[in-house]
C-alpha cells in the first residue's frame, strides 16, 4: 500500500484496492487468510506529514483454542488512522501500519463461538478429557480430575 506523494492533490485523495495477504507475514499455521486485504483510505498531506484514515478488511480462518475446530473470522477495522512524517522520499509505504492494526485486531485466544452463532463443542473440562464429561471425583480415573487430585495432595505448611 504505497502512496506516491506526487499523486496527492492539496485537497487529498481517496484510495481503494486490495493487497496480497502475504503483507501480513503470518507464520502461524492456524491463521489462514481467505481473502486479500481490502482497503479504503482517504489520504492527505499536511505540514510535513502524510495522514490516512479509512477502513481495512480481511477474512481469515482461525483455529479454536478449546475444540481445535477451524472457523471463519472477519477482521473489520473501520477506524484505521495513521500519520507518517515525510522524509523526502517520493513514496510512503502504509503497509507496516496497516499490518500492525490488523494483527492487533486478532484475538489472542480464538474461540469458535466468538459471535454467538455456533456453540463450541469442547467439553466443559477442556481438551484433556475430550469426549467425556468432567467428574468432581478425583478417584474415578478421569484425567482432568486426576491432575487436580495431584494438586490437592500438596501439603503447604504455614510458618
Amino acid at each position: 500500500m504505497k502512496i506516491h506523494l506526487q499523486q496527492i492533490p492539496d485537497e487529498g485523495k481517496h484510495f481503494e484496492g486490495e493487497a496480497n495477504p502475504a503483507i501480513l507475514e503470518l507464520s502461524e499455521p492456524y491463521i489462514v487468510p481467505e481473502s486479500p486485504v481490502r482497503y479504503s483510505l482517504d489520504v492527505g498531506i499536511s505540514e510535513g506529514g502524510l495522514f490516512a484514515t479509512g477502513s481495512l478488511e480481511l477474512d481469515l480462518r482461525l483455529r479454536c483454542v478449546r475444540c481445535l475446530d477451524e472457523f471463519p473470522f472477519p477482521v473489520r477495522i473501520r477506524d484505521f488512522a495513521c500519520q507518517v512524517e515525510l522524509t523526502g522520499n517520493e513514496t510512503v509505504d502504509l503497509t507496516p501500519l496497516a499490518r500492525e492494526d490488523i494483527l492487533l485486531a486478532l484475538p489472542a485466544h480464538p474461540h469458535c463461538d466468538w459471535d454467538g452463532q455456533k456453540p463450541c463443542e469442547a467439553p466443559v473440562g477442556g481438551l484433556l478429557n475430550r469426549g467425556s464429561e468432567p467428574s468432581p471425583n478425583p478417584q474415578d480415573g478421569n484425567r482432568t480430575s486426576a491432575v487436580w487430585g495431584q494438586l490437592d495432595q500438596l501439603n503447604f505448611e504455614k510458618e
